[in-house]
């Protein structure tokens, strides 16, 4: 495998992992930012909800910009954003300041999933696209298994305001980015190829690059094929976000553990959606997109509804793992799925809007819980997680077709 192959891979894991790091942080920290700033439980959740309704914003606009001016200039923005904006969040005075540092944050947050995964598609080889993109998928993991780590030991010693402090760090991974990474060959031809055509074509036609957003909806097929992902990827959002923002609190209050006993097993948990990540890409390059969907579909179904009614430690932490098998590692099968379903000039754009409009969904998984968990149980709560992966199946089933190893426009 070429080194600017290797090189993209790398700059997208660790674009993908500081937001995993960043918002299961924002997981722990609630606690200790309500008490200190007086947050309502509306308020605390809504902070979460509102980094990922910046992130559909980013999303949209991050992605339309990489098709246009390129993958790796744009992820070095996105990551630039995400970075200053979550360091400003360290100097918030109370709940709206705050509130406008997480929102734009979750704007950075926003283009660097799908422009990662666009950058990763076209720079590796059709044989292998899912695995690569299963590993962009894991940078995510390292993150979230470094924040369940690491912020219950570092919040006691530097505080909140320390922890956002240290979300400056990413700003430094961009200029190294753009500095050792190259656009992808398929982009550079492309745009050269656009570049051609615009020259000669009329002014009033020049700069029309919002084209990208219509051709997601180019055709009855590509329509569909649209529908399908947005709610693959909004049960997705949903399922995850609800689930993992809420593990700590349910191993808390339902069996007693402390903060860092419920870092550990989330953090098992996390290890189950890595293995699941890693063994997604391996069996989608070799059965098939469908195929691999519909069986991590139904085991998402069977696992969630099972962990809901366990209750010892050790079926707990074996539970856990097996849960996020399937809960997450789906997320290492969209970066090759969207990738095959569309064009080049709107690969970006495509993987950014779909996904984000998924986390904007998703962004209401933790309030849903949340709800249900104080009007119910938080037994209840997971049993309605369960229930809505019946709708990733049917979508897959009659509305995604499969691309398995094609080659891309």
């Amino acid at each position: 495998m070429g080194g600017h192959a290797v090189r993209a891979l790398i700059a997208s894991v660790l674009g993908y992992a500081m937001d995993g790091f960043d918002l299961l942080m924002l997981g722990f920290m609630l606690p200790a930012i309500s008490a200190d700033l007086h947050l309502s439980g509306a308020q605390a959740g809504s902070l979460v909800t509102w980094t990922l309704v910046g992130a559909v914003v980013g999303g949209i606009v991050f992605g339309l910009l990489s098709d246009r001016f390129g993958r790796v200039r744009v992820l070095t923005w996105t990551i630039l954003v995400f970075a200053v904006f979550t360091g400003l969040c360290a100097l918030s005075r109370g709940y709206t300041d705050l509130l406008i540092y997480r929102t734009i944050a979750g704007i950075g947050l926003g283009g660097e999933f799908g422009i990662g995964m666009a950058l990763v598609a076209e720079a590796w080889p059709d044989r292998l696209r899912a695995r690569a993109s299963s590993y962009v998928g894991l940078g995510w993991q390292v993150g979230v298994l470094a924040a369940a780590l690491l912020t219950p030991w570092l919040l006691p010693l530097i505080g909140w305001r320390g922890m956002f402090a240290i979300g400056l760090l990413p700003a430094v991974v961009s200029f190294i980015v753009r500095r050792s990474v190259e656009e992808p060959e398929l982009f550079v031809a492309h745009r050269a190829r656009v570049e051609r055509m615009q020259a000669r074509a009329p002014a009033h036609e020049r700069g029309a690059w919002l084209r990208a957003l219509r051709l997601l909806v180019a055709d009855a097929r590509t329509a569909r094929a649209s529908l399908g992902v947005t709610v693959l990827c909004s049960v997705q959002n949903f399922g995850y976000y609800g689930l993992m923002i809420w593990l700590p609190a349910y191993l808390s209050k339902s069996f007693g553990y402390s903060l860092t006993k419920s870092g550990l097993w989330t953090a098992v948990t996390v290890l189950g959606m890595a293995l699941g990540i890693w063994l997604f890409g391996v069996a989608a390059d070799r059965f098939g997109r469908r195929p691999t969907f519909l069986f991590y579909q139904v085991g998402a179904v069977v696992m969630v509804y099972v962990y809901a009614h366990l209750s010892t430690p050790f079926a707990l932490l074996i539970g856990g793992a097996a849960m996020g098998v399937f809960v997450n590692g789906m997320i290492g099968g969209y970066g090759a799925l969207i990738s095959e379903l569309y064009p080049t000039a709107a690969r970006a754009t495509a993987q950014n809007v779909l996904f984000n409009i998924g986390r904007a969904v998703g962004g209401f998984g933790p309030l849903a819980v949340g709800a249900m968990a104080a009007r119910y149980s938080f037994t209840a709560a997971l049993g309605m997680l369960a229930a809505i992966y019946v709708l990733d199946i049917l979508a897959t089933l009659f509305l995604i077709p499969e691309r398995r190893g094609a080659a891309l426009e």
